[in-house]
């Protein structure tokens, strides 16, 4: 509480001086280094909004700044609008650009981003360059000249950046504390399991992009009017894209304000090593600089100044009020045999059977990992899938929610076909699932981890709270019944692995499945924490969810499952109740073994 009073005194006395600055001097060098650093804030904040937040990073978002300010000269030069108008058209240039550049670079990730984000500036200046007779081609292009009097000195290049700037950091704010934030942070974890709970990731991207260049458009055309004079090299620069990145690592990726506070860091540095730096050998010394920084921010600031300084002062303020042992001592923890929410129900609808898998065939090369599966759960059973490693078993479950496409077959949820359909579209159709490792999301809390997952697509809902009151309380409720109801707002790395199991299949539950796929839930896990994770599938199953259950612990196993199919060599080789399938010689030789064999299930109410 102290650190958030402190910080918003600091910003509201920071910009009360940028507003006053220009009032009570009139010194034109300061002037224009504040607003070359707004450009660079502005460039920042819009960078972090999609490198910061959702992990994409851009060496090209430079090319926002060249798009807005060739737009914005181009009407002023030839058609005589305002540029103060102009900006705004390249601001929306600048969100088509965005909007196209998601969808070429939807399929890329890592380094292949960075490169087509890269090659996409260096192809924008070379058009640009080549289309002389409307750009102006190498020699530039002349904007008009203000017509202003020289007693307003450069407060309407200055004012309207400084207030971009403080609109870039509200959205930036806004994004952070949005289910849209949320949603760019967990593509930052792990997208694949974004994805598979829901999320439709590529219009989380776009968004992301499309926000942050439209606003570093805005500031490229008031740029381009500011310097009256446009050539490539000037605007298309790959070293303005790399400032921007440089200034978010420094002041803290993936915050609000740390980006800030990198440009502001960056941009005086900058300018004194471009003035004050002479000879033949000033832009090698200036290179050597800028790296040395790159390397002493990874170094020893890996998460950017302003984290860190908060960090230390929250730790400093936790050492003085720190309590005494019994004054800290919370109340002993709760837990419940069974889970306390109940499925809402789910969309699908197909008689009996919620799943059917038919003729299904994946091959890796020469290797069938899966050859011409039939599969069935019916409606509120619990189904096991045995069989030895390597069996097919995981690429099964990665064919049936869509982490990979089969070459044949076909894969029906409650009666209707979803193999053509993507893993998001299959997660809002009823289908969730958890996995052998959980895959959970650290950059969130333990219950923003639980109320990620969507059921639907929704504009509005993307700028509601990260968590809503209704869902805090729901979500609560759900943790209460899994005794972890204290790590509510802490990281997962705060729990245990059986912990995180549990807190997986919370998550999936989220989804409010028709069915739900059990990757080994037991793997791992003590047997007390066994036996409660027994009683919650029984819990489910009573509240008609479909479960299909992979699991090497055949006694756990064999006391949930009605019927159990058996697996081995890609192939079913073996189907039916636990009796059946334990007395079957092909299962025994290829998986059980003669000393092994699974006991009856227990009688289900």
């Amino acid at each position: 509480m102290r650190v958030t009073i402190l910080r918003r005194t600091l910003v509201v006395a920071a910009l009360a001086v940028l507003i006053a600055y220009p009032i009570v001097s009139n010194d034109l060098y300061y002037q224009n280094l504040l607003i070359l650093t707004f450009m660079l804030a502005i460039g920042a904040s819009g960078w972090n909004i999609m490198g910061g937040y959702a992990g994409y990073i851009s060496l090209g978002n430079s090319v926002f700044i060249g798009l807005g300010a060739y737009t914005t000269g181009i009407l002023a030069a030839k058609h005589g609008v305002s540029p103060f108008l102009g900006c705004l058209v390249g601001g929306l240039v600048c969100a088509i650009a965005a909007a196209l550049l998601s969808l070429v670079t939807r399929r890329t990730r890592g380094m292949y981003f960075v490169i087509v984000t890269f090659a996409v500036l260096q192809l924008l200046a070379l058009v640009t360059t080549t289309w002389s007779s409307l750009t102006g081609g190498s020699p530039g292009l002349a904007l008009p000249l203000p017509t202003w009097s020289l007693d307003y000195q450069n407060w309407p290049f200055y004012y309207p950046l400084l207030g971009l700037l403080v609109l870039t950091v509200a959205v930036s704010a806004l994004v952070r504390r949005s289910k849209l934030g949320l949603g760019l942070f967990a593509i930052q974890d792990d997208e694949d399991k974004a994805t598979g709970l829901g999320l439709r990731t590529a219009v989380y991207k776009m968004i992301a992009f499309v926000l942050g260049g439209t606003f570093i458009g805005i500031a490229g055309g008031i740029y381009a009017y500011y310097v009256t004079f446009l050539n490539t090299g000037a605007v298309f620069d790959i070293v303005a894209s790399v400032l921007m990145v440089l200034a978010a690592l420094l002041g803290g990726r993936g915050t609000v304000w740390g980006p800030v506070v990198g440009a502001f860091i960056l941009e005086p540095l900058a300018n004194f090593t471009s003035t004050g730096i002479g000879g033949a050998n000033s832009g090698a010394i200036r290179l050597l600089i800028f790296g040395g920084l790159l390397l002493a921010v990874v170094l020893f600031l890996p998460r950017g100044v302003l984290p860190t300084a908060t960090s230390l002062w929250q730790r400093a303020m936790a050492r003085r009020s720190r309590p005494s042992p019994d004054e800290g001592a919370g109340p002993a923890q709760r837990s419940s045999a069974s889970i306390s929410v109940s499925p809402r129900g789910s969309d699908v609808d197909g008689g009996g059977r919620v799943l059917e898998v038919h003729d299904v065939v994946k091959t890796f090369g020469g290797l069938h990992a899966v050859d011409g599966v039939d599969l069935a759960v019916e409606r509120g059973s619990i189904t096991g899938l045995i069989g030895p490693n390597g069996s097919g078993k995981t690429t099964l479950f990665n064919l049936i929610d869509g982490t990979v496409a089969a070459r044949s077959g076909h894969i029906a949820l409650g009666g209707k076909r979803i193999d053509r359909s993507g893993r998001a579209t299959r997660a809002h159709a009823g289908l969730a699932r958890t996995y052998q490792l959980p895959r959970l999301f650290p950059s969130l809390t333990v219950i923003e981890n639980i109320v990620l997952p969507e059921r639907r697509l929704s504009f509005t809902r993307l700028w509601r709270k990260r968590v809503t009151s209704p869902e805090r309380q729901r979500a609560i409720a759900v943790l209460e019944s899994l005794g972890l109801a204290n790590f509510a707002d802490t990281s997962p790395a705060d729990l245990s692995y059986g912990q995180r199991k549990l807190v997986e299949l919370a998550q999936a539950l989220w989804l409010d499945p028709a069915l739900i796929m059990l990757d080994e839930p037991a793997a791992g896990i003590s047997p007390a924490l066994s036996q409660r994770l027994a009683d919650l599938i029984r819990s489910l199953h009573s509240q008609g969810v479909g479960i299909l259950l992979v699991e090497h612990d055949l006694a756990f196993l064999s006391s949930l499952c009605q019927h159990v199919y058996v697996m081995a060599n890609g192939k079913i080789i073996a189907n039916g109740s636990v009796a059946e399938v334990s007395a079957d010689r092909a299962v025994v030789d290829a998986y059980l073994g003669d000393d092994v064999a699974l006991a009856p299930a227990e009688v289900h109410a």
